[in-house]
């Protein structure tokens, strides 16, 4: 059985947990008032507005004025989600970090220890909730797709359990929407088709789904009968590190993607030097409104963990290499593969010295954010000035 742990309205939850007095009120994280940019995050008190991430800060401003509108701070979460990661660990050295706000464990060798998967999950939530004064939701399941989406189905603070013989019993019911990348365009076109739920879908032919989809459509197939095969690997194991976002609403300014872009790059880069990884080669994701998925990859000239290399090779990837008339985007993801705890660097002339330069401030940089949150210290924003980049969320 896997578990998928799910933190709820995670930057906003750290937000009103380190300042008491936002217990109760409608906390937005990003969407500055009288700056252009997007939410990160809201509470569920902004939820109830129809605040969500991804959307424009004017937007959120008129739904929700009477909403505390603050500025995100990733590292500063990041490091709390190092808390989370070290409780998970307690359970079972099998953990898959998928973002700062959730991940995979696989518990099956953890039973004689801690009892069944379910009881493990109630314990970590317990710990979470007593050690971090944090709720998550959970997610029980065979397998990484079950368990996904049984955890957000009674959030907040939910516990949903699949056990094994149930699997399309727990998905016939529930709307297509919730099977990974169908979204609002492709909920309309199963609709046109009178479709609705999964159990409907089920009963299409294979055939019929890849005729219509392409591609796609053999993923959802398989989904729409619970099929996933994938193992959690944890990060030391891994061969990649990657992160991604999937936006509530497809986005279509650039300046938004890239700001986004930026943070995916921040935690892909804090990951890999945690795992004490270098990797050579940087990959960019990109999923349309329409299904389309499209990666973009470049190898560097040697391994690396430098934020601002990663930076550079991901933002020319998403300049150089997608359309300049960018169609709007449901999903974006960075990651960097060919890891090698042992990479050796090559004796680069003239780069050498201002690369030693850039691992330092990483590595302190890592430290101080860390210890005490991103106001410590700017990196983000020297790199975007260094590259004469204007995108803040």
């Amino acid at each position: 059985m896997i578990l998928h742990v799910d933190m709820d309205a995670f930057y906003a939850s750290v937000e009103q947990r380190d300042r008491p007095e936002l217990g109760g009120r409608p906390v937005i994280v990003g969407g500055i008032p009288r700056e252009r940019g997007v939410v990160a995050a809201a509470s569920y008190e902004a939820r109830r507005f129809g605040v969500h991430s991804a959307m424009p800060a004017a937007t959120a401003v008129r739904l929700c004025p009477q909403g505390v509108f603050l500025r995100p701070r990733i590292d500063h979460y990041a490091a709390i989600s190092g808390q989370i990661q070290e409780i998970f660990r307690r359970f079972t050295p099998l953990v898959e970090p998928l973002s700062l706000d959730e991940a995979f464990l696989d518990v099956r060798g953890s039973v004689r220890l801690f009892g069944s998967e379910e009881e493990i999950a109630r314990r970590i939530k317990s710990v979470i909730r007593e050690e971090l004064r944090l709720v998550a939701s959970v997610g029980v399941a065979p397998n990484k797709f079950l368990a996904k989406i049984a955890s957000d189905l009674e959030k907040p603070d939910g516990l949903v359990v699949v056990r094994s013989g149930q699997e399309q019993a727990f998905l016939d019911p529930l709307p297509v929407g919730r099977l990974w990348g169908v979204g609002k365009v492709g909920c309309r076109a199963f609709e046109s088709l009178g479709i609705r739920t999964i159990g409907q879908l089920r009963a299409l032919p294979r055939e019929t789904l890849v005729n219509r989809f392409g591609a796609p459509g053999e993923q959802i197939w398989r989904l729409a009968r619970g099929i996933d095969d994938r193992p959690v690997v944890p990060e030391h194991q891994a061969k990649s590190l990657s992160h991604e976002t999937t936006f509530e609403c497809d986005v279509s300014d650039r300046q938004v993607l890239r700001s986004w872009l930026l943070d995916l790059v921040e935690q892909v880069g804090r990951r890999v030097r945690a795992c004490g990884l270098k990797g050579r080669t940087v990959g960019l994701k990109v999923r349309y409104s329409d299904f389309r998925t499209v990666t973009r990859a470049e190898t560097l000239g040697e391994p690396t963990d430098l934020t601002s290399e990663i930076w550079r090779a991901a933002v020319g990837l998403f300049e150089n290499r997608l359309p300049a008339a960018l169609p709007p985007v449901r999903l974006l993801g960075v990651s960097l593969t060919g890891l090698d705890a042992s990479a050796e660097r090559q004796a680069l002339l003239f780069n050498r010295e201002e690369r030693t330069r850039q691992s330092r401030l990483d590595r302190v940089t890592d430290q101080i954010q860390d210890r005490f949150g991103q106001s410590a210290i700017g990196r983000a924003a020297a790199i975007r000035r260094e590259h004469n980049k204007e995108a803040e969320p």
